[in-house]
């Protein structure tokens, strides 16, 4: 059953969001800095394993970041060997950015096993109602955070 949030509820989530999200953000540039990457090009980096092949133009759409941005993360991912520039089949003058899954997974696999392992061991101590509530919360959260993206993006 809901309840009405009061002041210190609001604050006590409030600050509780604020540090999951720089915990976050530091955990994800350690990462990063592991393989060789800033924390950013590191995410940008997830963004394309998880679309695909796609074009420069839709990754701008994807992430907000200007064309130029784009040229210039392919660039440095690019030389890492994270990606590569591919000539559309259709049209020679279209680029494709293709992720090279397996130096991705090959560099961030450890890492992220590590992560997934004790996340795994954390939520064994949970129950299923416990699991429901924050998967619920996850899912509103990143729904509340799209629209919010896509609003920003449009103004």
């Amino acid at each position: 059953m809901p309840i009405k949030l009061n002041d210190a509820n609001i604050k006590s989530i409030s600050a509780l969001g604020k540090q999951f999200s720089d915990t976050t953000i530091l955990m994800h540039q350690a990462i990063a800095k592991k393989v060789g990457l800033s924390g950013t090009d590191h995410k940008y980096l997830n963004l394309i394993i998880q679309n695909g092949a796609v074009t420069a133009g839709e990754l701008s759409k994807i992430t907000g970041l200007t064309t130029g941005a784009i040229t210039g993360l392919i660039d440095r991912l690019e030389k890492k060997k994270f990606v590569k520039r591919e000539f559309d089949k259709n049209d020679r003058r279209k680029i494709i950015i293709v992720p090279n899954y397996g130096n991705s997974m090959k560099l961030l696999k450890n890492v992220f096993s590590d992560l997934q392992g004790r996340i795994i061991n954390h939520f064994s101590t949970l129950g299923v109602k416990d699991i429901k509530i924050i998967e619920k919360y996850l899912v509103s959260t990143i729904e509340i955070m799209n629209d919010l993206t896509n609003d920003l993006q449009r103004r």
